[in-house]
């Protein structure tokens, strides 16, 4: 039976990623040594390294002045190292999620955190759109992709002070201005590779702005200087990147891969909308994620959302749970999931409808 997979993360990566990351961890590049054992001072991984720093900027068009670098510790890790290297005196943040939520928290133990506008008292369920980012803030910070409840924004914004951007889960899912962004930020455990490796598109002149001293490891000068190379890079998620992004670049890059994510979104929220047994938990279709599709049974069908889960587990399709905190149902539509897939949740959705109010 086909499986269908649409865990929020870790998720689903191409065949062609993961076929490749298997045969290196037998023979990487002709080495005679797994990809786990090589040295990652090794010409094979450096070159490896590079080519998708180089990637990176070829498939966002990144522009000069900026650092691609390949860090562990997870995009919770740049919870802390972003106010380290950029907060003197105040931050604003726009909470939109969990995630969001926990960046500002841990802003704040390095000086005054603006919150200039959170949509957690209605559970996260809508972008706040009129908020004033204070002109006098060292950086605005902002999650674009909340996979627990399912929002996105999907527009690069236009703010008088350096943007910072948690894209965790929505990287390589659309084309982006880069230049508005002072750092852009994300663990790769989901449009990329295996968890393991964090990713940050650094922008030099945003740096060396802070008085206070930073530790030498939490210092993205650091990491500039030592080319991602100053303590063990993270090699298996970093060559798996590399397959991911060469898969990428051969589909099109990523105008073609935002045309095929609004498709498939759009199959699935359309059967949403049209099922009389579930609802979308966003209602403005415009603040609706394409990467984390989240919806629940109606009200008179609540009792029926254990069942439905089970037919179609039944069927091959697996991480459909909602998040402990939402309840419901989730399904991770990122880049390598195919169009396939979410056509088989759509005809189950049908299949159960028409059983159930037959």
């Amino acid at each position: 039976m086909k499986k269908h997979n649409f865990y929020a993360g870790p998720s689903i990566l191409p065949q062609f990623t993961i076929k490749n990351t298997a045969e290196a961890l037998i023979d990487f590049a002709g080495t005679g040594l797994s990809l786990m054992e090589v040295s990652h001072r090794s010409k094979e991984f450096v070159a490896v390294s590079n080519e998708a720093q180089q990637l990176f900027k070829e498939l966002l068009d990144i522009p000069a002045g900026y650092h691609v670098l390949f860090l562990g510790g997870g995009a919770s890790s740049q919870f802390m190292m972003v106010p380290y290297n950029m907060l003197e005196t105040k931050a604003a943040y726009l909470n939109t999620g969990t995630w969001a939520d926990k960046a500002l928290k841990e802003a704040k133990f390095f000086g005054e955190v603006v919150e200039v506008a959170s949509s957690k008292a209605s559970t996260y369920n809508y972008i706040p759109k009129d908020y004033v980012v204070p002109e006098d803030a060292d950086y605005f910070h902002i999650t674009t992709n909340n996979t627990i409840y399912g929002t996105e924004i999907r527009q690069d914004i236009d703010c008088k002070v350096p943007l910072v951007a948690d894209m965790s889960s929505d990287i390589f899912s659309r084309p982006m201005d880069v230049s508005k962004y002072a750092i852009i930020y994300g663990g790769a455990q989901k449009n990329l590779a295996p968890a393991g490796v964090t990713f940050v598109i650094v922008k030099e002149d945003a740096l060396g702005k802070v008085t206070r001293k930073i530790p030498t490891m939490l210092n993205y000068k650091t990491h500039i200087e030592n080319e991602s190379m100053f303590n063990t890079p993270p090699v298996v998620p970093v060559f798996a990147a590399l397959q991911t992004l060469k898969w990428l670049k051969a589909l099109g890059g990523v105008k073609a891969m935002e045309k095929m994510n609004i498709e498939k979104a759009g199959i699935l929220y359309d059967e949403i909308d049209r099922n009389k047994l579930f609802k979308a938990n966003i209602p403005d279709v415009n603040d609706r994620s394409l990467m984390n599709i989240c919806f629940v049974m109606n009200d008179e069908y609540k009792e029926w959302e254990p069942e439905f889960l089970a037919y179609a587990k039944s069927l091959g399709m697996l991480g459909l749970e909602g998040h402990r905190s939402v309840g419901g149902y989730r399904a991770s539509t990122y880049n390598a999931l195919p169009k396939e897939s979410v056509i088989a949740l759509v005809d189950a959705m049908k299949a159960f409808e028409q059983t159930k109010l037959k």
